[in-house]
């Protein structure tokens, strides 16, 4: 009982530490939360200070920290917003959605039958993260009983390829798109100036205050109360749907209760669920045999590599053909393939702050459809690969 207890705390209280190394030192905070809570999961699975008899503890902590992540994720997203996005960054966004599906599917063929079994699977995962995030390839990892190594081996190659890319559009992205696009036009004189601190240097400050911890109390009973009314709804379906049926009604729900403006004005509740996202990542990282990862997916890296920088690669071919700028296309692409954090960054890089609130819409918009739409890529692919 004793060992089961401190189990469950480190599992609860890592992020913690976390969160304090990542927030005190740059290279850290480089690397990224996620990054820092897969390592420190690999190395307490690895190095023997988990217990053999432990499958039980983090099963369940899989099963409850992603249910209960989603709808904190979702409650402060502002569907208003989503219908108000400018024309060209809502058509870039739709251009960037259709270049990801359309490699993810060309890749499929292409790979599919050379060495990996349920290929139809990541392809689905890799809809979710490349048009969400980590919270959704995690939701899908459930959804399509992923196994705990391929889930980690996918989000460590997507982390690297995410990381080149990234790097490419801070540096050379704008100068090289302007070759073929044309440039951004500012509403304002002061629009082009760097976009600082827009990121937040702390999002964490102040959490455990009362007049943000009360509310947030408030909020995370809500989501257990979303997720009882999804376990419920389950128990009507048979058992291998019953994860897919879960997962889909709780963001159904989630981004219904964004629209109540009590509930949507809480503070810090995206936080609270990327918390929960750091304590799945170490008990998920925590179950792999980093000695069993050899030889299990030998066209994982190419797949993923084909879908970051081949849709890329057409994404700048759609909006050259519909006369979108390269601004637009750089930030509406980072929200899509990196996730809404780098927005902010990729924004000071182009000394354009004009983009910042429709890149960051695109990405919360990205968040709220990813499940859907990767379930249902996946059992295209499914039904597709025979």
């Amino acid at each position: 009982m004793t060992g089961t207890i401190l189990l469950i705390a480190f599992y609860l209280l890592s992020p913690l530490i976390i969160l304090h190394i990542d927030h005190k030192y740059k290279f850290i905070n480089k690397l990224g939360a996620v990054v820092v809570a897969y390592i420190v999961g690999i190395i307490a699975g690895n190095i023997g200070i988990i217990p053999d008899d432990s499958r039980q503890v983090q099963d369940m902590i899989t099963m409850l920290t992603i249910p209960l992540a989603i709808p904190l994720l979702l409650f402060s997203s502002n569907i208003r917003q989503w219908f108000s996005l400018a024309g060209k960054t809502a058509l870039s966004m739709l251009l960037g959605l259709a270049s990801v599906l359309i490699m993810v599917f060309v890749g499929f063929f292409i790979f599919e039958g050379h060495g990996m079994k349920d290929l139809w699977k990541i392809g689905g995962m890799l809809i979710g993260v490349y048009t969400g995030g980590t919270p959704n390839l995690a939701s899908l990892k459930i959804m399509l009983g992923i196994d705990d190594d391929i889930y980690l081996l996918t989000h460590t190659y997507d982390m690297i390829l995410s990381g080149i890319y990234f790097l490419f559009l801070i540096s050379l992205g704008q100068r090289f798109f302007l070759l073929f696009l044309r440039p951004f036009q500012f509403s304002q004189p002061g629009g082009k100036m760097e976009a600082r601190n827009l990121d937040g240097e702390n999002p964490y400050s102040g959490i455990l205050k009362k007049k943000t911890a009360l509310p947030l109390l408030k909020a995370l009973g809500l989501s257990v109360l979303i997720f009882a009314i999804g376990g419920g709804a389950s128990l009507l379906v048979s058992e291998s749907s019953q994860m897919v049926v879960v997962i889909l009604i709780i963001t159904s729900l989630g981004i219904g209760a964004s629209l109540l403006p009590s509930v949507n004005k809480i503070e810090k509740t995206f936080e609270l669920g990327m918390y929960l996202i750091l304590i799945f990542s170490v008990d998920v990282a925590s179950m792999v045999d980093i000695t069993a990862l050899g030889g299990k997916t030998p066209t994982l890296f190419p797949y993923l590599s084909l879908v970051v920088f081949g849709s890329l690669f057409l994404h700048v071919v759609f909006a050259r053909i519909f006369k979108i700028d390269s601004d637009t296309v750089i930030v509406t692409s980072t929200a899509l393939i990196c996730s809404p954090p780098f927005v902010p960054v990729v924004a000071g890089a182009l000394k354009n702050r004009e983009i910042v609130v429709s890149g960051l819409t695109v990405g919360i918009v990205g968040y709220a459809i990813g499940n859907y739409l990767g379930f249902l890529v996946a059992e295209m692919l499914k039904v597709l690969g025979g």
